[in-house]
């Protein structure tokens, strides 16, 4: 029996941590922290708007950019709209090539243009090991490192 390539819907983290557009900044930040993320998508009206990830929060956050303070500004200030969605149903190897070659960090997935999960470049990572382990196990003494 031969087992096709899995979708992004079997492999991606089921309902994200999100924001919408007129959230504080800072919201967004205590959530990426208290979550330990680094992609927040951003909804408005429940439609997937775009995506905030850390580096442009740290960006927002530069006190030499002239931006106004942290305190005032809002995620739709700063969230990236130029964003890879795919629907669910898109196979995992396609996914991950699209990533690779364009050097993206998350794909956001979507079911009829609402967020129902995220893949990450860390995702895909912890996939790849889990696939080697499954694939190439280690022998009895062997060098964990």
């Amino acid at each position: 029996m031969t087992i096709g390539i899995p979708s992004i819907r079997s492999v991606m983290t089921p309902f994200p941590h999100s924001v919408k557009t007129g959230d504080p900044l800072l919201l967004a930040e205590g959530l990426m922290a208290e979550h330990e993320i680094r992609h927040l998508p951003v909804t408005d009206d429940d439609q997937l708007v775009g995506v905030l990830t850390d580096r442009d929060l740290k960006r927002a956050l530069d006190p030499d950019l002239g931006l106004p303070p942290k305190e005032e500004l809002e995620v739709g200030d700063v969230f990236v709209t130029d964003v890879y969605v795919v629907e669910g149903s898109e196979p995992l190897d396609l996914v991950l090539e699209h990533m690779a070659t364009n050097h993206i960090g998350s794909a956001l997935v979507t079911r009829d243009g609402l967020l129902v999960g995220i893949l990450t470049a860390t995702d895909a990572c912890r996939l790849f090991c889990d696939h080697l382990r499954k694939t190439h196990p280690r022998g009895p003494g062997a060098d964990p490192a």
